[in-house]
């Protein structure tokens, strides 16, 4: 059985990944981690949807946590979710940034303060590389909004063509694609006669590395179910 002094050991789902050797290097920093691809304490997966089942499959027959960082996922992947946190505890962040995290919260308090009458976009910038848009950040973000708001998310995606009406409580999302950003995500409130916007801008990968260390060493001991980068945010 591992003590307290000793480091948390690390499983990569994907370790030969942009993530995966984005935290080996924060590892490689940080004494109180260790890479352990056999014997992890946790397991962290940043792979491809189609990757999902296979990495739950690890975890449960392992007996320990997993934390998903996966983006693009669909219904079945989340009830696959679902059913491994029966399990195991999983923790599934579609951003893993600690600043995204404290970001959406104020994007809630915001959306429920300010009310059905300021309409709200998302507009969100990555490298020319992702595949999906919205990005998994932009739509966690607005699905926090809408919950501030005490309503299901109403999501307008891509507007394009004319004579378009905006419908009242959406939310919009824009995407835009193109070089090396790491990840820019402005969520707008713009109301009669002023706005509010609030912004993170990524400027490193590592920024999810250390985010993803800090969710790993909060699920060390967590009894199974599905939690979440909020719940990692109040142990801090």
């Amino acid at each position: 059985m591992r003590t307290a002094d000793q480091p948390t050991r690390i499983s990569l789902f994907a370790p030969e990944g942009r993530m995966g050797k984005a935290i080996a290097a924060v590892v490689a920093e940080d004494p109180s981690f260790a890479i352990d691809q056999d014997h992890g304490d946790v397991l962290i997966d940043f792979s491809a949807p189609a990757a999902l089942q296979a990495s739950l499959d690890r975890a449960v027959s392992a007996a320990v946590p997993i934390l998903v960082g996966t983006t693009g996922l669909d219904d079945l992947a989340g009830q696959r979710i679902a059913a491994a946190a029966k399990e195991v505890a999983v923790l599934l962040a579609a951003n893993t940034s600690l600043g995204v995290a404290l970001l959406a919260e104020l994007v809630e308090r915001a959306a429920r303060v300010l009310g059905p009458e300021w309409d709200i976009e998302i507009a969100e910038t990555h490298h020319h590389m992702k595949a999906d848009a919205p990005s998994g950040t932009a739509l966690m973000l607005g699905e926090a909004a809408a919950h501030g708001r005490g309503s299901p998310l109403n999501a307008e995606r891509g507007r394009d063509g004319t004579g378009l009406k905006r419908e009242p409580g959406a939310i919009g999302f824009a995407s835009l694609r193109g070089g090396t950003v790491a990840g820019d995500h402005d969520v707008l409130f713009l109301g009669p006669d002023e706005r509010l916007i609030l912004s993170h801008r990524a400027e490193s990968r590592m920024i999810f590395a250390r985010g993803a260390l800090a969710a790993a060493r909060f699920l060390v001991g967590k009894p199974a179910g599905l939690y979440s980068m909020r719940d990692v945010l109040e142990e801090l």
